[in-house]
């Protein structure tokens, strides 16, 4: 029997869809080798997702577990793609990704983990294995694209445009740590989300900003500054009275009060005695690239 390697079961899950198992399967059965392993699964009608691969997944769920409230508190945070907003209304699909999210609480934010972990009440079947048969079932390619778990004295959690608690478009986690009543703190926690989804930061605060980004940001300013013909100490002003409206944007704790559009984030968690630990925002195929037109793709086929 030929040696198969993890890294041929990945390529051969990509290609085709087919459960962890059923990849390895087929490849033991073929000798390792991968096309000859596509040919094995769709012979035996187990890559059903093999023409859809590369149609692009960008719809679907993000979904949110949390634990129980305890010390410290977890939550867990993932993204499910398939290709139309269609499949994210199915309850099927639904059960799964809330299912992934519960998985991922236990298991940690490791894609590869979270896809060879068990999937809850499918006695021998892995998350891979499941979301290869949901795949073929619904038609649809799909993936895990990522997760997240958070873990703080309290997490709390938002989910922008949600079909049902806890899975929607947009899902944001936030850490928060402090003295307070656990529902004033878990409210406080839930309004922080929606800021982070509305306003986008990319940190915390000042010290977390990606010294790459902010040094893109400042050559950008000063050629914008010397455009204008100003001398070189004057332009220097100029950047630094311009990089505090950029922190601003991006800084978390910088940023206005979206719920009274006048306060900073930092006064409001200082007035409730409370601190942020960390934050995570997923949108919903954010970065990814946009599927066809039905109607081109219709016409391609």
């Amino acid at each position: 029997m030929a040696d198969i390697r993890a890294a041929q079961v990945k390529e051969l899950r990509e290609k085709t869809g087919a459960g962890i198992m059923d990849c390895k399967r087929a490849l033991a059965e073929t000798g390792g080798e991968i096309e000859t392993a596509v040919d094995w699964l769709r012979k035996k009608g187990l890559a059903a997702a093999a023409k859809r691969a590369s149609r692009a997944a960008t719809e679907g769920l993000v979904g949110i577990a949390t634990s129980p409230t305890g010390s410290p508190q977890r939550a867990a945070m993932v993204e499910v793609n398939a290709e139309t907003d269609f499949v994210a209304r199915n309850q099927t699909f639904q059960a799964f990704v809330a299912a992934v999210a519960a998985v991922a609480l236990e298991t940690g934010e490791d894609v590869d983990a979270i896809l060879g972990a068990p999937y809850p009440g499918a006695s021998g079947r892995t998350v891979g294995d499941e979301l290869g048969r949901l795949a073929a079932t619904i038609g649809e390619n799909m993936t895990l694209r990522r997760a997240r778990v958070l873990s703080a004295p309290v997490v709390a959690s938002y989910v922008h445009a949600a079909l049902r608690p806890g899975l929607g478009r947009i899902g944001v986690l936030v850490g928060l740590t402090g003295i307070g009543e656990p529902e004033a703190v878990l409210e406080l926690g839930r309004q922080v989300g929606m800021q982070v989804a509305a306003a986008r930061p990319e940190a915390i605060d000042i010290a977390g900003v990606d010294p790459a980004a902010l040094e893109r940001e400042k050559a950008v300013l000063a050629e914008q500054a010397r455009a204008s013909g100003k001398p070189e100490d004057i332009i220097a002003r100029m950047v630094e009275g311009r990089i505090r409206k950029y922190y601003e944007e991006v800084v978390l704790l910088e940023q206005v009060w979206v719920h009274d559009g006048e306060s900073r984030v930092r006064a409001v968690l200082k007035k409730a005695g409370m601190a942020l630990t960390d934050f995570a925002r997923f949108a919903l195929g954010e970065g990814q690239a946009s599927p066809p037109r039905a109607e081109s793709a219709e016409r391609a086929a």
